[in-house]
Order: C-alpha cells, then sequence, then structure tokens
C-alpha cells in the first residue's frame, strides 16, 4: 500500500463568479458563525456558515491566504469546500483600499452596515498583510 500524502484535503475556494483557489491541502483554517475551524485528513462531516473573514489554507508549496464575504464551509469525504459571494486571494488585494474603506467605514454612524463594512475591510488588510 502506498504511504498517504500528506496533503490529503482537496479543496476549493468558490466566489460567485470564478473558482478562485482548487488544490491539494493539509489544512484549512476558517471563522464560522461558531468561531475558527481547523480542518485536517479526516474531519467529520461538516456544513456552516463562514462570516466576513480571514481563510488560511496549508498547501505543499506554502500557505495561500485568502478573505471571504460570508458563505459556507462544507467539509465531507477529506474535500473542502469554500462559497462565497466574494473571495480575493491575498495577492489581490489592494492594502490601500481596504485601509481606506476601513477609514470611510469607522466614520459613519453606528450600525449595521457600519460593523459590516468594518469586519470586511478588517479582514481583508489583515489577510494582505500576513500574506507578505
Amino acid at each position: 500500500m502506498a504511504a498517504e500524502a500528506a496533503h490529503d484535503l482537496h479543496v476549493e475556494l468558490v466566489a460567485a463568479d470564478r473558482t478562485v483557489w482548487s488544490g491539494e491541502a493539509s489544512m484549512v483554517i476558517a471563522r464560522t458563525v461558531e468561531g475558527d475551524v481547523g480542518v485536517l485528513r479526516g474531519h467529520a462531516p461538516l456544513l456552516s456558515l463562514l462570516t466576513d473573514a480571514a481563510v488560511e489554507i496549508s498547501t505543499p508549496d506554502g500557505v495561500v491566504h485568502a478573505v471571504v464575504e460570508g458563505g459556507f464551509l462544507s467539509v465531507a469525504n477529506d474535500r473542502v469546500s469554500i462559497l462565497s459571494q466574494q473571495a480575493l486571494l491575498a495577492e489581490e488585494i489592494k492594502i490601500d483600499e481596504a485601509k481606506a474603506e476601513l477609514e470611510a467605514a469607522e466614520g459613519l454612524h453606528s450600525g449595521d452596515e457600519r460593523e459590516m463594512r468594518i469586519r470586511r475591510a478588517s479582514a481583508r488588510i489583515r489577510a494582505a498583510e500576513k500574506a507578505s
């Protein structure tokens, strides 16, 4: 019997308009409405709602940093699907624009829209900074 590869998860990060990233990984870390979830080979089946947050995918070539704006995390049979209306790889994020979005959001009056914009801009900044 052949030795199992160290990277045995098949991961797909999909936005509404494209497949953002697809490949093999050893671990995925994502933030759900219940909290952060780490997925390794053999993880129990899971379906959870994602929050606006950074996602980390550990691959044979290093860590892929991305950001999602909500969506779903599905885990079954060592396959991980991250589905979001909008998802970006860290290298696609323009950090100056994200910082400007954060400043603009902080200037809004309190409310759900303000909190959502702050959360999204902050997640983009964190993903971009982790990747650099």
